[in-house]
């Protein structure tokens, strides 16, 4: 097995020679899939990663971790696991957090990862040290708390999307317990009291079940309505089910919606507001439990917020009840605090980059995982990370694939939503449609790997 390079005793970061290395930040899925694809193509890396192992989010005892014990993937392992890594059989349909967590860290020791990051390790800033090519400056923190700081031939970002909180102000003052789900952790915070939870997205909707099960009573706030999905159709995981045909999307549309229909009926029915928005402009709730729920009238849906008075909450409708804690899952912020925004050529709610991960000017600068989509699972990333490896080689090697990458991605380009007119979200900043998304990137690793395009 490969150790962490920190419990390998690695000699001090003054008596290496990074200049050559790139870094990469964060151990998590995405962190990983480039760990692997820069090995895979001999370009010299080291690691950093603020938990004590790996497993980004997934590892709930993780320092910056918003997990909570009950959670499970929502799409199925089979379209989410990296191809050439599978998960066990033994490993469920739909695994927890905990199975998870042993995946990544045997994915890790298989790819002979661990030995290039730095553990406990905290990165506070990167500064370019000049133009693209010129390399960066990044400084960490040590567990022990001494800073060290050294050159690099390039950044490499891959500290997840899912751990800034995105927490909403509100008119008034709750005199309960006001808290965001990211300190979320275990139910037993709902026992005996009377709860709240705004936002309806797939956490929100998990923690309401459970919710439901623990706390005294359950009401949901909801600003607008969503298309809910089951996690299985005709008994397979629904994400399994078609694309062997594709279809037009006002077809699919049709189709895809008469299934929903079959599965969920009318989520109006018991209360939740009708979206505004077609189905897959958004992403889709995968929980079919809050509606078993809400037709058991074991949960209410409320309205948006209009301001907090002591115990009450006063709803948009002039309804209002009383509770003892309110819960706000509200989504989470793209947060990079160790750059500058302007580096990262930040536009609206999230960095304008080719494909989700290419600077427009610099080449050893990209941003990896800061990329959404129904269905693009790990192996979706893994491809992102081969292509910005890819890419780094083809620059030095000269061949003419990655000149033309760089010439595209410098002439302006647009987000690969495949025409989809997306709902206008900071959550949907950075969505993608995926057929276009992964037709793109895996034709320019095509490319890449052969020297043209």
């Amino acid at each position: 097995m490969d150790m962490p390079l920190k419990k390998a005793g690695a000699d001090p970061a003054a008596a290496e020679d990074y200049s050559s290395r790139y870094a990469v930040i964060g151990a998590g899925p995405m962190g990983l899939a480039m760990a692997k694809t820069l090995t895979e193509q001999g370009i010299g890396f080291t690691g950093f990663e603020l938990n004590s192992d790996v497993g980004g989010l997934w590892d709930i005892d993780g320092p910056k971790s918003t997990m909570y014990e009950t959670a499970h993937l929502i799409s199925s392992k089979k379209m989410t696991e990296f191809a050439d890594f599978p998960m066990d059989a033994e490993v469920a349909e739909y695994p927890s957090h905990r199975e998870l967590k042993s995946y990544f860290r045997k994915f890790t020791e298989h790819f002979g990862i661990y030995r290039h990051f730095r553990f406990e390790t905290e990165v506070l800033s990167a500064v370019p040290l000049g133009k693209s090519g010129e390399g960066w400056r990044v400084t960490w923190r040590e567990a022990d708390g001494t800073e060290q700081s050294a050159e690099f031939a390039g950044l490499l970002i891959a500290n997840g999307t899912l751990s800034e909180p995105n927490m909403p102000e509100f008119k008034g003052s709750f005199s309960g317990d006001l808290m965001h789900s990211s300190a979320y952790r275990d139910p037993d915070v709902f026992r005996g009291k009377r709860v709240l939870i705004i936002g309806a997205g797939n956490s929100g909707c998990d923690i309401a079940v459970d919710a439901i099960h623990h706390g005294k009573a359950c009401d949901i706030s909801m600003r607008r309505g969503y298309y809910f999905v089951p996690k299985y159709v005709f008994g397979r995981p629904a994400d399994t089910m078609g694309g062997a045909i594709k279809l037009p999307m006002w077809l699919k549309r049709r189709v895809d919606g008469m299934i929903l229909k079959w599965f969920t009926g009318d989520p109006a029915k018991y209360g939740f507001p009708k979206p505004d928005y077609k189905l897959y402009e958004s992403h889709p709730v995968v929980n079919s439990l809050i509606l078993f729920h809400a037709g058991h009238g074991d949960i209410t849906v409320r309205p948006d917020i209009d301001r907090f008075e002591g115990h009450t909450v006063h709803f948009k409708d002039g309804s209002q009840a009383d509770y003892d804690l309110v819960l706000a899952a509200t989504g989470y912020k793209l947060h990079y605090p160790f750059i500058e925004k302007s580096l990262l050529n930040w536009q609206g709610d999230a960095p304008h980059l080719f494909l989700n991960c290419l600077h427009p000017e610099r080449d050893d600068l990209f941003l990896l995982g800061m990329v959404e989509a129904s269905g693009l699972g790990w192996q979706g990333r893994h491809e992102q990370a081969e292509m910005v490896a890819r890419y780094i080689t083809g620059l030095k090697k000269g061949i003419m694939a990655a000149k033309a990458l760089r010439e595209e991605k410098a002439a302006g380009f647009t987000r690969a939503t495949g025409g989809m007119n997306y709902i206008d979200l900071p959550r949907m900043a950075y969505y993608v449609d995926k057929a276009t998304y992964r037709n793109a990137v895996t034709s320019w690793i095509a490319a890449l790997k052969g020297g043209g395009k």
